[in-house]
């Protein structure tokens, strides 16, 4: 299959260019900063917590390996099957074969990114294998046909009457309606058939914890206790930087996640899973696996600043608080993760030279940094990326110098000459006082500029000029 390349400018101009998914996202994000400013309304708490919260990640990823085979060491023992994939075609190679050693032909999913990263639902339906997704906002754009806008609210990109209309269109019987209560039970009527029916159940995983052997899965719908614990199967997907040292350390977590993403207090549902089902008890999956995916993110670790990518507790804070990711919303970014997390995580997973121009759409303003409830210095490693794409410093970074073109270095290596030189500056200042109001806008070292701006105006006289005319004058050198 052709690797995807990013075309973020191309889509964000489409974007900005439809007022209702404008509209929508406007709408939606106001009220996603509004609740979580208000669940911290102590500056003080605030920074505590989320200093807690990034000594609990960084701690974790400082003993990455050892966490990782203490965690397969309990979760053997505990009587998980745990599974390690270096890449999204090894872990779907993986699913596949443990769901058709079961036999299975009806799967139920809960809400996972990292299945979204493998494109798992495509890879099963080539299979002969359907996948029904089980969060309301997973399963509405499943029925579009579409891939999440958002990590936390999938189908955030779309209103009640575009859901309502899809309804009509896709459920057998459904009448349109914008009642959102009526929507909602009718997604319910048809999803309650697909846990009685299904013969496994995938999901994601929040944290697991290496100490107990603890897969934690967090969620507000009840569908993820369902996908895991009515089916016979269970088989949970993760990366492999989740993991967390200790039981203790989920706590801090859960008072950051839900407070950052939606702004609650916590979680309807909070599900720790730690074995299959054991003899006396009356429900769960016979048999559990874990699949721990890698797919670049050993990369990511090898180095040491771009390391803090790996921290990310998947919030969407920062996308909630983005300017650029709220007016051209989710999938303008291509690939599965957008916002500011994913134009650092992204080039870094699928390499620079696919989407190298994520790390540039950015203003840098550094409000994800600000909300980031575990402090990863977003803008400090967007500038990082900046830099590996035009001159590379580490072999941790796919893809580095990609983004290095001739012309560019000229330019540069131009520039460079022209200020070092005070005589060659003053002759140029002059020069372009002269005749670089003639220059026309359609010129390639103007053409981008102008195509948004006024084209630039050279002063005929330079500041030292000026000077000299009032008798001001000193001597140049």
């Amino acid at each position: 299959m052709e690797a995807l390349k990013s075309d973020f400018g191309g889509k964000a101009h489409v974007a900005l260019n439809d007022p209702k998914l404008r509209a929508n996202f406007r709408r939606a994000m106001d009220g996603l900063m509004a609740k979580r400013a208000a669940q911290f309304p102590d500056a003080e708490e605030w920074k505590t917590l989320r200093a807690r919260g990034a000594a609990v990640r960084a701690r974790a990823l400082a003993r990455l390996p050892e966490l990782l085979e203490q965690l397969e060491a309990k979760l053997t023992a505990n009587g998980v099957i745990v599974h390690w994939a270096e890449t999204t075609a090894e872990a779907n190679a993986v699913v596949l074969d443990i769901l058709k050693a079961a036999g299975v032909k009806r799967v139920i999913k809960g809400k996972s990114m990292v299945t979204e990263e493998m494109h798992l639902n495509a890879h099963l339906e080539a299979n002969g294998i359907r996948a029904v997704e089980s969060d309301l906002g997973e399963y509405i754009i499943q029925l579009a046909g579409q891939a999440p806008s958002h990590i936390v609210m999938p189908c955030i990109h779309m209103n009640k009457a575009e859901i309502a209309e899809l309804f009509a269109d896709k459920i057998e019987g459904q009448t349109y309606t914008e009642n959102v209560d009526e929507l909602t039970a009718a997604a319910r009527r048809v999803l309650r058939d697909r846990f009685a029916d299904a013969d496994a159940g995938i999901s994601g995983v929040n944290f697991a914890v290496a100490e107990t052997g603890t897969l934690v899965l967090i969620e507000n719908e009840g569908n993820g206790r369902l996908s895991t614990t009515l089916p016979p199967l269970h088989i949970a997907v993760t990366g492999i930087e989740k993991v967390l040292e200790k039981l203790e350390d989920v706590a801090p977590l859960l008072s950051l996640l839900p407070r950052s993403a939606t702004g609650q207090v916590v979680t309807t549902y909070v599900n720790m899973i730690s074995h299959p089902r054991q003899p006396g008890e009356k429900d769960g999956p016979k048999a559990v696996h874990l699949v721990l995916l890698d797919n670049g993110r050993s990369k990511v670790y090898g180095d040491v600043e771009l390391a803090d990518t790996l921290r990310c507790i998947r919030c969407a804070a920062c996308m909630n608080h983005c300017p650029v990711y709220t007016r051209v919303g989710g999938h303008t970014y291509t690939f599965t993760y957008p916002g500011p997390i994913g134009k650092i995580l992204t080039p870094q997973l699928e390499g620079l030279d696919c989407a190298g121009d994520q790390p540039h759409a950015s203003t840098l303003c550094g409000a994800c940094a600000e909300v980031c409830p575990v402090q990863i210095p977003i803008p400090d490693l967007l500038a990082r990326l900046r830099t590996e794409a035009v001159s590379p410093t580490s072999l941790a970074v796919k893809g580095g110098g990609s983004g290095r073109s001739l012309s560019e270095s000229l330019g540069w290596g131009g520039w460079a000459a022209l200020y070092s030189s005070p005589r060659v500056y003053r002759l140029s200042a002059r020069l372009l006082g002269l005749f670089g109001n003639w220059m026309p806008a359609w010129l390639p070292m103007l053409r981008q500029w102008t195509s948004v701006r006024t084209k630039p105006k050279f002063a005929a006289k330079s500041l030292h000029q000026l000077a000299r005319e009032r008798g001001y004058s000193h001597d140049e050198r």
